[in-house]
C-alpha cells in the first residue's frame, strides 16, 4: 500500500508532468497563433500556420483542463486560493483563449482582407496573453502571495490585481512568452516550407537565446533579489492537512536552500539552458526536429526549475507566511489521492497514446499547394 506522504510525492510529480505536457502541447499552438502575424506575410502564409495546429488545437487544450482538474481535487486549497487571488487575471486568460477557437472559425468566413486581419489579432492576443499571464502568475508564487487563513482555513486574499504586475513578475512574463512562442516557430520550422520556414528557423535562434537570457536574469533575481521561504518547524507529512501547523520565515536567498539540501536539482535549471542552446544551434542549421526537442526540454527545465525551487511550497503567503501552503499540508484526503492515482494510471496512458498516434497521423510538412486540397482545415 502507498502512504500518505508517498501519494502527496506522486502527486506533486504528476501535476508537474501535466503542467510539462500543457507547454510542450499547447505551448506550440500558443506560440504559432503569437507569431502569426509576426511570421505570416500575407493570408496564404497565415492559412498554412494555422492549419498546421488546425489538427491538434482543440485536443492540446486538454493538457490545460486535465491539470487545472487534477489542481482542483489533489491541492483543493490552492486551487480556492488562487481563483479567489488571481481571479481577474484568470478571467482575462480565459477571454482570451475564447478568441482562439473563435478565430479559427470565423477568420476563413469572409475573404474580406479587414476581418481576416482582425481575426489574427484576436489569435495573437489569444496565444500571447496566456502565456503572459502563466509567467506572471509563477513569478508572484515565487514572490509569494498575499493572503491569509482564518481558524475555518478560510482564504482571504488581501492583495490587488496591479500588486501582482511587479518587475519580477513581468519579467517571468517575459521568459513564458519568449519560450512559448520559440516552441511555436521550433513548431513551424518542423511543419512548413519556404518563407516560413525560413522566418521560423531564424525566429526560433532569437527566440530561444532570448529565453535562455531571460531565464538566467531571473535564476540571478531569485538567488539574490528576493526572499525565499523556509519551513522552520517539523511538519507532519503523514498528519491531516492544516497549514496552520507550521512556522514559516523568509530570508534572502531562501529559495536557494534546496540545491545545497538536494544538489541533483540543480539538473533543472541545466536542462533549461541546455535546451535553448540545443534549439538555437538545431534552428541555425536547419535540424527542426532536434530544435523542437530542445525547446521542449528547454521548458521542461524551466518549469522543473520553479517546481524545485519552491519545493515543498505550493503557494506561500507574503501576509501571514505560516499560512503558506505546502504539497504536505494542502492536500485532499488519502482516500482521494489514491482514488485519483488508479484513474491516472489507467487513463493517462491512454491519453498519452491517442495523442501520439494523432501527431504520427498528421506528420510530414505542409505546404502552400496543400490549402487548395480538401484536407486543409481553415
Amino acid at each position: 500500500m502507498i502512504d500518505y506522504e508517498v501519494l502527496r510525492v506522486i502527486w506533486w510529480c504528476l501535476i508537474g508532468v501535466l503542467l510539462i505536457g500543457f507547454a510542450v502541447t499547447d505551448g506550440f499552438d500558443l506560440g504559432v497563433g503569437s507569431l502569426l502575424t509576426i511570421i505570416g506575410h500575407n493570408d496564404k502564409e497565415r492559412r498554412v500556420m494555422i492549419n498546421t495546429i488546425g489538427p491538434h488545437w482543440d485536443g492540446n487544450q486538454v493538457w490545460f483542463i486535465t491539470a487545472g482538474g487534477a489542481i482542483f481535487a489533489a491541492w483543493p486549497m490552492i486551487y480556492a486560493t488562487a481563483f479567489s487571488g488571481f481571479y481577474l487575471a484568470l478571467a482575462l486568460t480565459l477571454i482570451a483563449l475564447w478568441m482562439r477557437p473563435i478565430g479559427f472559425d470565423y477568420r476563413s468566413k469572409l475573404p474580406d482582407a479587414k476581418w481576416r486581419k482582425a481575426w489574427d489579432w484576436a489569435l495573437f492576443a489569444g496565444g500571447f496573453v496566456p502565456a503572459l499571464i502563466f509567467g506572471v502568475a509563477f513569478g508572484n508564487l515565487l514572490l509569494g502571495v498575499p493572503f491569509v487563513l482564518d481558524d475555518t482555513l478560510k482564504a482571504t486574499y488581501t492583495g490587488s490585481f496591479f500588486g501582482l504586475l511587479s518587475p519580477f513578475a513581468l519579467l517571468t512574463g517575459l521568459v513564458s512568452v519568449a519560450m512559448l512562442l520559440n516552441h511555436g516557430a521550433a513548431w513551424l520550422q518542423m511543419k512548413t516550407d519556404g518563407f516560413v520556414e525560413v522566418r521560423a528557423r531564424a525566429t526560433s535562434v532569437i527566440l530561444s537565446v532570448a529565453t535562455v537570457v531571460l531565464f538566467i536574469v531571473a535564476g540571478i533575481w531569485v538567488a539574490f533579489g528576493i526572499d525565499g521561504f523556509v519551513v522552520t518547524s517539523q511538519i507532519n507529512t503523514l498528519g491531516t492537512s492544516n497549514p496552520l501547523l507550521k512556522t514559516v520565515v523568509t530570508e534572502p536567498g531562501g529559495w536557494m536552500r534546496n540545491y545545497i539540501q538536494y544538489p541533483w536539482m540543480v539538473a533543472a535549471p541545466a536542462l533549461g539552458i541546455a535546451g535553448g542552446m540545443l534549439c538555437a544551434v538545431c534552428s541555425k542549421l536547419h535540424r527542426p526536429g532536434w530544435a523542437f526537442v530542445g525547446s521542449s526540454l528547454m521548458m521542461a527545465g524551466i518549469i522543473l526549475t520553479a517546481g524545485c525551487s519552491m519545493f515543498p511550497f505550493l503557494m506561500p503567503s507574503t501576509t501571514m507566511p505560516d499560512a503558506s501552503l505546502t504539497m504536505w499540508d494542502a492536500t485532499s484526503s488519502l482516500m482521494t489521492l489514491k482514488i485519483m492515482f488508479a484513474v491516472a494510471c489507467i487513463f493517462v496512458p491512454i491519453v498519452l497514446s491517442y495523442t501520439a498516434y494523432g501527431f504520427y497521423v498528421m506528420r510530414g510538412r505542409l505546404k502552400s499547394d496543400d490549402l487548395d486540397k480538401s484536407h486543409a482545415i481553415y
